[in-house]
């Protein structure tokens, strides 16, 4: 063998080896925000054979997600992206006969949203209607020929000829809400869209809304969802009405239950109506869980299929042979799928572990599509067979093809009262276990909800600093049975407070956490209970509170939480105690020591900026070291890509200035 043969060989392995040779994974950053897609709303094909969903992006450029509509084939061998434009697309769904696939677009510079079709083979889309109202929803017609749709009354107030709106005139109850702004009077009505004609023929009018409308399988009526109580604002009871689809038709009322009757779902032979009931028949609904319910469409008593399960249903669907519903039950740290057999009533689980399944669609008698995450992977699209879990979308692949993510596993604290709280530790990659970490206990909103084993960005993010992030399942969370989210009613800041305090007691007793170290922080609830534990303790050395509040008394009139004030706590002029008692971390803002940063979104009308700047304002003072982060032109969730990136940032910036010291 000549010499430089030899040489071109050598360099050829080595180039081949170097190509074999994994590159080395980094730890999740900020900036990660930007590369992060997701995936929601899921369709079948009539025929099964495709699923359609959405897909969201982060256009960079433009610093906002845009959502683009894909199909994936049932045997996960073929995908294909349906839509590009810069306005994005949503709701998709397929015609009846599954040659096309509708969605809605403000295309081509239209300020209302309108239902484009598509060939689902390919080519340009066309527009369907010229809607002057906002489309909320719609569904197709069985037979193809029509859309059922949900339409918000036109608001004539701002007929403005200048850029300078009109005043707002409220005269509502509930006169605000996040994202909505002030709420004057526009309903939400029902409405059929004739495809052939253009023709749109009303179902119903007057002061009341109307939503979640579904077709009988006969295509001659439509259910649909309504408040029709003397004053809607004043309650949360929704009932379940149908109507047959015509113009001047009657509408009839199906339910009476005086708490709330939600996402009606109609059986594939016309003769049922599964749909959810909450547990407590009354007008103050925060600390419930659903119920799954079965009705006639002809009225009369209910089916209370998981009456006993004393767990939260969610997303019924009736499976293609309608002999059984399936459902998501939320089930300590899990989201798992569930089936119920209406011959014998019978719960039966599909797929259950260590991972959260967030969205179900039939497919055939014992296949599902779903949505699906777990710690360590965000959302994919998943083919449920028999109970087996095949990934169908891969499109976070790319996302975590660099990334070495936090471990995480469960444990269970007992809190000073010796309630037992069940919770989540994120642990930083390549750290030994017996090594003693900073920690920051990160609470979740709600307060009726739960952390599951699901992908969560900002603990991993907070994991990826070094640090040991707890998630506390607290009295109030769901997924423990209905005595345990009732337990916080009217008494805020009490049990929560003891439920954390015990998971840090825990993490410190355990060596995982160095008592010298540790941190808190959350959104939201999460926020308030972050002002209502540094109030009470004053081991933390820093905190993050974001869209909390801690003046309860203040927040009446302000956010959009009447109806709860008053049910709850009772009316501020009637029960002064109780709300000058829920708002001690304000009204003893002395007792803080813990430096703190205060974040909010400037038009958030879920917990307003000024419960953020109420508590930063007291802390400055006093002298404890705070900070106010305002984000211009958010609402109560933080949405534009460059504002995540920043929070997550401010958030490892504050922890680590004060809880790592300069020899670590």
């Amino acid at each position: 063998m000549n010499r430089p043969l030899l040489i071109s060989l050598l360099a050829f392995g080595s180039l081949a080896s170097l190509a074999q040779t994994p590159s080395k994974k980094r730890l999740i950053q900020p900036k990660d925000y930007y590369r992060l897609q997701t995936i929601s709303d899921i369709q079948v094909s009539p025929d099964g054979k495709w699923v359609a969903y959405g897909l969201s992006s982060v256009d960079s450029t433009k610093d906002k997600r845009n959502t683009d509509i894909w199909m994936v084939s049932w045997d996960g061998q073929e995908s294909i992206q349906l839509t590009n434009t810069p306005e994005g697309e949503a709701k998709p769904r397929f015609s009846p006969d599954g040659k096309y696939i509708s969605f809605l677009s403000a295309r081509q510079g239209a300020t209302k949203g309108q239902v484009w079709l598509m060939d689902r083979r390919g080519g340009e889309a066309k527009k369907l209607t010229d809607l002057k109202n906002d489309l909320e929803d719609y569904v197709w017609s069985p037979d193809g020929k029509k859309i059922a749709m949900i339409l918000q009354d036109i608001d004539y107030s701002d007929s403005a000829k200048t850029k300078v709106r009109k005043p707002y005139v409220l005269d509502r109850y509930h006169f605000k809400a996040d994202v909505k702004g002030y709420l004057e009077n526009s309903p939400l009505h029902l409405y059929v869209f004739d495809i052939t004609t253009k023709k749109l023929d009303t179902l119903t009018t007057g002061i009341y809304n109307e939503t979640s409308p579904v077709w009988s399988p006969d295509g001659s009526q439509l259910a649909f969802v309504s408040n029709r109580t003397e004053d809607p604002d004043r309650n949360q009871n929704t009932d379940i009405y149908v109507v047959e689809a015509r113009k001047g038709a009657k509408v009839k009322q199906l339910t009476t239950w005086a708490g709330s009757d939600n996402n009606p779902v109609w059986s594939p032979d016309g003769k049922q109506i599964a749909y959810l009931r909450s547990t407590a028949n009354g007008n103050f609904l925060m600390y419930d869980q659903p119920v799954l319910a079965v009705i006639s469409p002809n009225g009369g008593e209910p089916t209370l299929l998981s009456k006993t399960l004393d767990r939260p249903v969610r997303n019924p669907h009736w499976t293609k042979d309608g002999k059984a519903i399936g459902v998501l039950v939320q089930d300590d740290r899990q989201s798992y799928v569930a089936q119920y057999t209406l011959s014998d009533g019978k719960l039966s689980k599909l797929a259950d572990g260590k991972r959260s399944f967030n969205d179900l669609a039939p497919v055939s008698a014992n296949n599902w599509a779903a949505l699906m995450s777990d710690p360590q992977t965000p959302t994919e699209l998943y083919a449920l067979e028999n109970g087996n879990a095949r990934r169908l979308t891969h499109v976070q692949d790319a996302f975590l093809a660099p990334l070495e993510l936090a471990t995480v596993e469960g444990f269970t604290s007992r809190s000073k009262d010796g309630t037992q709280v069940s919770n989540l530790l994120y642990r930083p990659a390549n750290v030994p276990a017996n090594k003693k970490l900073p920690a920051i206990l990160f609470i979740h909103g709600g307060p009726v909800a739960q952390d599951d084993f699901s992908f969560d960005m900002t603990r991993q993010l907070l994991a990826a600093g070094g640090y040991a992030v707890a998630a506390v399942n607290y009295r109030g969370s769901n997924g423990r049975g209905l005595d345990y989210t009732k337990a916080i009613y009217a008494d805020w800041g009490n049990k929560e407070v003891l439920d954390i305090l015990g998971a840090t007691d825990y993490l410190v007793e355990k060596g995982i956490a160095d008592p010298d170290r540790l941190g808190i922080g959350g959104w939201s609830y999460g926020g308030i209970l972050t002002n209502y534990t540094i109030a009470t303790d004053t081991r933390f050395k820093a905190a993050a509170s974001g869209a909390g509040s801690s003046l309860q008394l203040s927040m009446y009139g302000i956010d959009q939480y009447t109806n709860q004030y008053e049910n709850e706590l009772g009316a501020p002029w009637k029960n002064t105690d109780k709300w000058l008692k829920l708002s001690y971390p304000f009204l003893k803002a002395d007792r803080i020591k813990t430096p703190t940063l205060f974040m909010a979104g400037e038009k958030d009308f879920n917990v307003p900026s000024a419960g953020s700047e109420q508590m930063f304002q007291a802390l400055r003072s006093l002298g404890v070291p705070t900070q106010l982060i305002i984000y211009p032109g958010q609402f109560h969730g933080i949405t534009v890509p460059s504002y995540q990136k920043d929070r997550a940032e401010r958030y490892l910036q504050w922890f680590d200035k004060y809880l790592k010291s300069k020899t670590l």
